[in-house]
């Protein structure tokens, strides 16, 4: 089983500190910042945009691992780059150009992701994972925290590990919705490499965020 990294989803911290919830994450051993962007439109929720990151830049070192729920998601690409976002993830079904979006995204030398939610068949982005950095696999409809882990998207992660280890690519797989202590084992072992995760790791133990991180990491 590969070295589990922790991405913790900032949609559960508290917007009204979201600099030291940051920090606290970093300290507590966090490896990303997962900034989840909705537009009221492609998902039906606003969170927030390229200006809110820019200020929160200064709080980290850690990556900033942003996924796009926007359309169309080219007008945006350029902001989010400029904003600080390190990794930009972005729904096939919001370009009408995927590989030109992924190639735009490189222009800015960033790290690309792309997402299946979990009505999306993972033939969406197999052709594409040897030109992007992160495949994600949403175990919940996008939009909202706190939702109920969907556990046949595991089946789709088994696929994507199968394809990339016997291409012997560098993707990581990234698993976001409804991670818990319990599916975080189903997800790491159906071969994730990175777990998202909001409501545990600030909610459980009292909202321990070491705790809960290392918990995610070797339970």
């Amino acid at each position: 089983m590969p070295n589990i990294k922790i991405s913790p989803s900032i949609l559960s911290a508290d917007f009204s500190k979201l600099g030291n919830e940051i920090q606290d994450l970093e300290k507590a051993e966090a490896d990303f910042i997962h900034i989840d962007v909705m537009d009221g439109h492609f998902v039906p929720n606003i969170t927030i945009g390229p200006e809110v990151i820019s200020k929160l830049r200064k709080y980290t070192s850690l990556p900033f691992d942003v996924h796009l729920m926007i359309s169309s998601v080219d007008n945006f690409i350029k902001s989010f780059a400029n904003a600080g976002a390190d990794i930009i993830t972005i729904h096939p079904e919001a370009t009408k150009d995927l590989v030109g979006s992924i190639e735009k995204i490189k222009s800015y030398n960033k790290k690309v992701g792309v997402s299946l939610s979990p009505q999306t068949s993972v033939d969406k982005i197999l052709s594409v994972l040897e030109l992007v950095d992160l495949a994600l696999v949403m175990s919940v409809n996008p939009g909202f925290g706190g939702q109920k882990f969907i556990k046949g998207v595991l089946e789709k992660v088994k696929i994507l590990r199968k394809e990339i280890d016997s291409k012997k690519l560098k993707t990581v797989i990234e698993i976001d919705g409804g991670i818990n202590f319990e599916n975080a084992k189903l997800a790491k072992n159906a071969g994730v490499d990175i777990l998202v995760s909001g409501t545990t790791i600030f909610k459980e133990n009292g909202g321990n965020l070491k705790k809960n991180i290392e918990l995610l990491k070797t339970g």
